[in-house]
C-alpha cells in the first residue's frame, strides 16, 4: 500500500511513477485524495457531535433533579444520534472505497528503473560462457526420460497437465538441490522456516497479490466449515511477508533474515508454449525462498546481499547465467525493483528465470501493519521487506541435465551436489 502522505504531497510524481508500470492512475489518485478529504471532514464533524451528545446527556440528571422538562433535551439527543449514525455509515462507506482503491494500486517503481516491459530489461552481467557441444545435444525431457529421472506420463495421469513425477535418482537429485540451497542459507545465518502450505486471505493481501490476483491462486474450501476458505501457497513469500503481521518490532531486532522451503502451487492459466515442455512451467514446483525485514536505511544493502546470494548459488552449480535488471512494468505489482537471475537452457536457445530478487520497500509492511520502533525517537516506522528465490528447482534441474550432458547420454553431477548423492559423479541409466 502506498503512503497517503506522499500521494497528497506529490500526486503528479506518484501518477508519473505508476505510469512507468503501465498504470493510468490519475483518476484513481484524484478520487483517493477526495475520499481522504471527505473522511477527515466527516470524522471531525462526527467527533464534535459526539462531544456535544456527551455534554447534553450530562445535563439530564441535574434537570430531572430540578424538576425541569427534559423532553427538549431528549429530542435534541435523538437528533444528534441520528446524525451521528448517518455520518458513521457514510464514513464506513468512504473508508471501504478508499481501502479498495489503495489496495488496488501497485507499488511505485524505484526512480532508476526504465519504464515499460520486457523490451526494456537490462542485462547487468554474465557469468560463464554459453555451452557448446561437439555432438547433437538432447533436451531435458529426453534426458530425464532416458535416465529415468522424471516420469512425465504418470505425473499427468495423477495430476493432469502441468504436473510431473520425480523418480529414483531424479527424486534424489531434486532433494540434493534443495539440501544444497538449505545448507548454504543456514551457513549464511538465515533462520529456516517451514510455513503452512494453506494460507489465510490476509496473507495474499499483505504480500500484494490479493485482491487483484486472487483468481490465479488455488482455493480450498473447508467441507465442514461453510465459508471457510484457504489459499494454496503460490510462493513462500506470501507466507513470510505475514510472519510479523500486526507486530511492532524493536529496531535492534532488524534485520530479520529467514528462508523457507515449500512446494509452490500456481494455476498458470493459459496455453503452454512449445519451448516450455517438461518442468519449465507447471502447477506445482519446489522452491527455497529468502526473505528479509529491514530498516529503510538497510534496504538497499539487503537487496544486494540477496542478489549476491542467488548468484552464488547458481555459480556453485557451475552454470552459465546472467543477471537482469527489470524495467518498471516487468516488476510485479508489489515490488519497487527486481533483478532476475536467468539461466541458460540450451534447447530453448535463451534464458529462463530461476530467481527473482525484489525489494517491496514499505509497500507490504503498510498492507500488513508491520512496524518497528526507533530507539532514538521512540517513534514507529514501517519496515522494508525483500524476497528472493534461493532457488526454484523446476528450471534448475532442466538446465543441469542439459548443460552437463555428455555424448553418451549421461549427465555430470555438479561437485556441490555429489555429497548428497552418495558420491555419485555421473548419472547413467544404471544408476
Amino acid at each position: 500500500m502506498l503512503d497517503i502522505k506522499r500521494i497528497k504531497e506529490n500526486p503528479e510524481e506518484v501518477i508519473e511513477l505508476l505510469a512507468r508500470k503501465g498504470k493510468d492512475a490519475r483518476e484513481t489518485i484524484g478520487r483517493i485524495i477526495e475520499l481522504d478529504g471527505q473522511r477527515r471532514v466527516l470524522v471531525n464533524e462526527t467527533d464534535s457531535l459526539k462531544a456535544k451528545q456527551n455534554a447534553v446527556s450530562k445535563q439530564i440528571p441535574a434537570m430531572k433533579k430540578a424538576g425541569q422538562d427534559t423532553a427538549p433535551v431528549f429530542a435534541e439527543m435523538n437528533a444528534l444520534k441520528e446524525t451521528i449514525r448517518a455520518n458513521d455509515a457514510r464514513i464506513s462507506d468512504i473508508e471501504q472505497e478508499y481501502k479498495d482503491l489503495m489496495l488496488g494500486l501497485p507499488n511505485l517503481p524505484d526512480p532508476d528503473l526504465l519504464p515499460g516491459g520486457k523490451e526494456n530489461n537490462q542485462p547487468l552481467r554474465y557469468f560463464g560462457e554459453p555451452h557448446k557441444f561437439d555432438f547433437e545435444p538432447k533436451n531435458h525431457v529426453e534426458l530425464c526420460t532416458s535416465l529415468g529421472l522424471v516420469d512425465y506420463e504418470r505425473g499427468v495421469k495423477m495430476g493432469g497437465n502441468g504436473f510431473w513425477c520425480y523418480k529414483g535418482m531424479g527424486a534424489r537429485l531434486e532433494w540434493a538441490l534443495l539440501n544444497y540451497f538449505i545448507d548454504t542459507h543456514i551457513q549464511d545465518g538465515y533462520t529456516f522456516i517451514l510455513p503452512p502450505h494453506m494460507l489465510e486471505y490476509q496473507c495474499g493481501v499483505t504480500a500484494g497479490q490479493f485482491p487483484k490476483f486472487a483468481d490465479e491462486v488455488y482455493k480450498i474450501a473447508n467441507p465442514v466449515s461453510e465459508g471457510r476458505v484457504h489459499y494454496m501457497l503460490p510462493t513462500a513469500e506470501a507466507a513470510l511477508a505475514s510472519y510479523f503481521r500486526d507486530e511492532m518490532l524493536k529496531e535492534s531486532d532488524l534485520p530479520q533474515k529467514m528462508f523457507a522451503y515449500t512446494p509452490c502451487f500456481r494455476r498458470e492459466a493459459g496455453s503452454y508454449r512449445a519451448d516450455e515442455r517438461g518442468m519449465v512451467r507447471g502447477h506445482q514446483f519446489n522452491k527455497v525462498e529468502m526473505f528479509q525485514f529491514t530498516t529503510p536505511e538497510g534496504s538497499d544493502a539487503a537487496f544486494e546481499e540477496l542478489v549476491t546470494k542467488a548468484e552464488n548459488l547458481v555459480k556453485g552449480l557451475g552454470f552459465h547465467f546472467r543477471t537482469v535488471k527489470l524495467a518498471a512494468e516487468d516488476c510485479s505489482a508489489s515490488m519497487a525493483r527486481t533483478y532476475d537471475i536467468e539461466i541458460q537452457i540450451p534447447s530453448m536457445n535463451g534464458y529462463k528465470e530461476v530467481s527473482s530478487v525484489s525489494n517491496a520497500r514499505d509497500y507490504q509492511a503498510r498492507r500488513g501493519n508491520i512496524r518497528f520502533k526507533r530507539e532514538a525517537t521512540g517513534k514507529p516506522e514501517f519496515v522494508h521487506t525483500l524476497n528472493g528465490s534461493g532457488l526454484a528447482t523446476s528450471r534448475i534441474l532442466p538446465a543441469l541435465v542439459e548443460q552437463n550432458q555428455m555424448a553418451d547420454g549421461s549427465v555430470k553431477v555438479p561437485e556441490v551436489l555429489q555429497k548428497y548423492l552418495g558420491g555419485i559423479e555421473v548419472l547413467r541409466k544404471e544408476n
